[in-house]
């Protein structure tokens, strides 16, 4: 869903369900990774952050 804005905990669950114990930081990492892949092709400005709310697809460059 583009523009809508996921917490950490709403992607911790929607990735590795409600049965499995994560560290919430582990979401900040796999988004640096995602954006470092899709940067070659200068879309890692589409994965934005929510301060204080978590992230989101954009896309709006």
């Amino acid at each position: 869903h583009p523009e809508r804005v996921y917490s950490r905990d709403q992607l911790l669950d929607h990735v590795w369900g409600t049965n499995v114990y994560v560290e919430e930081r582990t979401v900040d990492v796999h988004i640096r990774r995602l954006r470092k892949a899709i940067a070659p092709l200068g879309h890692d400005r589409l994965v934005q952050s929510v301060r204080g709310a978590g992230y989101r697809f954009s896309r709006k460059l």
